[in-house]
């Protein structure tokens, strides 16, 4: 799956570097807002960014594709959790940076009030398995943050698609990312889009940024979307998913596509 939207308006910003951006704000360990708003309100949103904003940049290059694989059990724990909301929730996932073949098995958790620890490890696989490593891997994160995965065997059940755009807070220490033309397919091809929405998320430390401010006087509230767990059940209706029915409704459209 290909996709090619660009989001030309951040070349208004200064650049920052990958190096500078992770020694500023690498935010691993953070609390996250995900807000869905109409690519035509974007404009807005970034004529108002605070002062002294940066704009993610390597080479010559400030948007960039990414491709997620997430890996979940036969009876879908990871995404039951999240529909039910359980307390302790978690998301095992191939992360690709398609623009430099980089790739990471990545392992989410919640902890505690909310917050959102990532850790990650070089994946050398081509998506299909996590491999001996990989696996071990997320076993060890899970039963480090409480979790039980013993037994758990982890199989590719969905992926997604994507362009980013990140930008670097300085007056927060924060990131704020855009992504757009956020798409989803199965294995067997089965897809669905947002053609006219995007996603808007901010990442910080604790509290609310200047960001998530900006965009409350914008009209523009956070919203209970998962990457993962959204996109699977707008893909399998038949899964319980009582909590993402009002943004599957207003915001996906389903296509056809090659399997990934």
């Amino acid at each position: 799956m290909t996709i090619t939207t660009e989001v030309p308006l951040v070349e208004r910003f200064d650049p920052i570097s990958l190096d500078e951006l992770v020694g500023e704000a690498a935010l691993l360990t953070r609390l996250d807002r995900k807000y869905l708003i109409p690519a035509t309100a974007l404009p807005a949103l970034l004529d108002r960014m605070p002062a002294g904003v940066r704009a993610l940049q390597i080479g010559h290059r400030r948007t960039f594709g990414y491709r997620s694989v997430y890996f979940d059990t036969a009876g879908l724990d990871a995404y039951l959790a999240a529909a039910y909301q359980r307390r302790r929730r978690f998301k095992v996932r191939v992360r690709t940076y398609l623009d430099t073949g980089l790739d990471f098995v990545e392992v989410k958790t919640r902890g505690s009030r909310g917050v959102t620890v990532k850790e990650r490890i070089p994946y050398a696989g081509d998506g299909a398995d996590l491999g001996p490593e990989g696996r071990e891997y997320a076993t060890s994160v899970l039963a480090c943050a409480g979790l039980h995965p013993e037994g758990y065997e982890f199989r590719p059940v969905m992926a997604t698609f994507y362009r980013r755009n990140t930008l670097y807070v300085p007056s927060t220490g924060s990131r704020v990312t855009i992504d757009t033309a956020p798409a989803w397919q199965l294995p067997d091809g089965s897809a669905v889009r947002m053609p006219r929405s995007v996603i808007v998320e901010t990442k910080s430390g604790r509290a609310a940024s200047e960001v998530d401010r900006l965009l409350w006087s914008l009209g523009h509230r956070p919203c209970s979307i998962s990457k993962y767990a959204t996109g699977l059940a707008a893909l399998r209706p038949e899964l319980p998913a009582n909590r993402w029915r009002p943004v599957l409704r207003r915001h996906f459209t389903t296509t056809s596509s090659k399997g990934f």
